[in-house]
């Protein structure tokens, strides 16, 4: 399985292609802005986008999706729960300064234990962790040597996702990091929306916020 990460846009959100290298379908975690740099990456490794999955919908993490998906027909999934944000892409962005398209519609939402498959490696769960956003997602491979989970802006290493954006909630937060992502395998390598990857281990004994 093929799994590259790269850094995109103002506030430096992890994109992330993942791609079954004998089939050479693919999906992409949070094509969050310069979506021309996410197609070259698919060109050079010659994929085909069957899904475009997004941990939550603010606009560092959507930014790209229309482009992706215009030119690889990639199905935009992301949790009902926020779809409003989603819609509003163009008032988030004009908060920040952007000038955006309206976004194209989601495809499928995505429900909390559903599991995405393409070509014949990429199989993960979707857990949904509400706190950060209303339907702020992670996306675990628990298939793997070492499983990997992609926690959007959920769990950072060291530290948490804001809660004092749209339907932002912290107690909300901790129980969802708590109950969702710590339960899972110690070793499980963490993959946050920005900055360096982590371990549940890693988190459980050394976040400041569960200490």
């Amino acid at each position: 399985m093929l799994i590259e990460t790269v850094v995109v846009g103002s506030f430096q959100c992890n994109c992330t292609i993942i791609a079954c290298e004998k089939t050479k379908e693919a999906v992409i975690i949070d094509p969050g802005d310069e979506p021309d740099k996410i197609l070259e990456l698919i060109k050079h490794y010659d994929l085909k986008v069957k899904y475009l999955l997004h941990t939550h919908a603010h606009l560092d993490h959507i930014m790209g999706t229309r482009k992706v998906k215009e030119v690889t027909s990639a199905d935009i999934l992301l949790h009902k729960a926020d779809n409003d944000i989603y819609e509003n892409l163009i008032m988030q962005a004009s908060m920040f300064g952007f000038d955006v398209k309206a976004p194209l519609k989601v495809d499928k939402f995505l429900e909390d234990g559903e599991l995405i498959t393409a070509g014949d490696s990429i199989n993960t769960k979707v857990i949904h962790t509400p706190g950060h956003s209303p339907g702020s997602i992670c996306f675990h491979f628990g298939g793997e040597e070492k499983p990997l989970l992609f926690s959007g802006d959920t769990l950072f290493a060291r530290s948490i996702g804001r809660t004092d954006l749209w339907g932002g909630s912290h107690p909300q937060l901790l129980k969802s990091i708590e109950e969702r992502i710590f339960s899972l395998e110690e070793g499980t390598v963490v993959c946050p929306g920005h900055g360096p990857q982590t371990t549940v281990w890693e988190e459980k004994k050394k976040n400041p916020f569960f200490r």
